[in-house]
């Protein structure tokens, strides 16, 4: 694996400023600069989604970015986590599909499968634990 720095998942250097213990966090959307020359994905930050983990993986919740949440104000803030989390994750399946497409190596190496067989599975199982809630 790549001594590079990672675009799509980050371990911290300094304590976080989310509500959770968390240890890192992997980025399930952002903006993608469509004018990018180089051979790194070139992000902005205006729309984004980051995945938090604690120090063994597990998901703690999510974040999301001002626009996101100023464009969806029924949740109830910037960071969600439980049905508000998978909620919110349906909302955004597609372009979360398409964006962690990027960065196909890295997830497969983190989650075992590709991105695509991932949230097909996710998304099923998301909307049964909203439906039961």
């Amino acid at each position: 694996m790549s001594t590079s720095k990672s675009q799509f998942i980050r371990e911290y250097q300094r304590a976080s400023k989310s509500p959770w213990d968390d240890n890192s966090t992997i980025l399930l959307l952002a903006d993608v600069d469509e004018a990018s020359t180089s051979d790194l994905i070139e992000l902005s930050f205006s729309h984004y989604i980051y995945m938090h983990r604690d120090r063994v993986g597990s998901v703690l919740g999510i974040s999301i970015s001002k626009q996101l949440f100023d464009d969806n104000p029924d949740f109830s803030g910037r960071y969600l986590d439980g049905v508000e989390m998978y909620a919110f994750l349906l909302l955004y399946i597609e372009q979360i599909k398409e964006f962690c497409h990027l960065f196909s190596a890295e997830f497969e190496a983190i989650f075992l499968t590709k991105p695509t067989t991932f949230f097909s599975y996710a998304e099923e199982s998301w909307l049964e634990i909203i439906e039961k809630s």
